[in-house]
């Protein structure tokens, strides 16, 4: 068993994160949404911290390679979900943005079974960082908030197409 690196470290922390989020954002409290959108912009931020850690220790593992996409689809499904909830996302934006996480989830375990790693594209990224960013202007209710959730679900289906179109080798033989 090896030890626990650094950026897996960071990683649990944004997953642990959740829940603290989850508590604030559905509280009563005066502040909860505010307090909310801090928390889940500090668990965003970890999640480019936690591959510069990687990177920067020479720490890069299968396993964070994995797990560190999946906390981050845990903090944006958390978030989206609630949104739903409070009247601040259309049902069928958080649809299409789950749906496309499962999706390349699915191709990245069928691309391990393969003994392939399929890292974050730029795009990927791109749409990340807009999600998260989309969810904290939603959370704070920034008028613009709505246009950038907009911006964030077409980077999330053109990233979803990029990475079934890279990897149809997988598919193909």
């Amino acid at each position: 068993m090896r030890p626990l690196t650094l950026a897996t470290a960071i990683t649990f922390a944004r997953i642990l994160l959740i829940p603290v989020f989850m508590f604030l954002v559905t509280s009563r409290l005066q502040y909860g949404d505010t307090a909310a959108a801090v928390i889940f912009a500090i668990a965003a931020l970890t999640d480019s911290l936690d591959g510069y850690a990687a990177r920067m220790r020479k720490e890069v593992t299968r396993f964070g390679q994995l797990i560190d996409p999946l906390a981050d689809k845990l903090l944006v499904t958390a978030a989206l979900f609630t949104l739903v909830e409070m009247g601040r996302v259309s049902s069928w934006i958080a649809i299409i943005i789950v749906g496309r996480e499962f999706a390349v989830s699915g191709l990245r375990i069928v691309a391990a079974v393969e003994g392939v790693v399929i890292p974050a594209s730029t795009l990927g990224k791109v749409k990340t960082a807009l999600q998260m960013v989309a969810i904290v202007a939603l959370l704070l209710q920034w008028p613009f908030g709505p246009f950038l959730m907009i911006l964030a679900t077409v980077f999330t289906v053109l990233s979803g197409v990029e990475y079934f179109y890279n990897s149809r080798g997988l598919f193909l033989g």
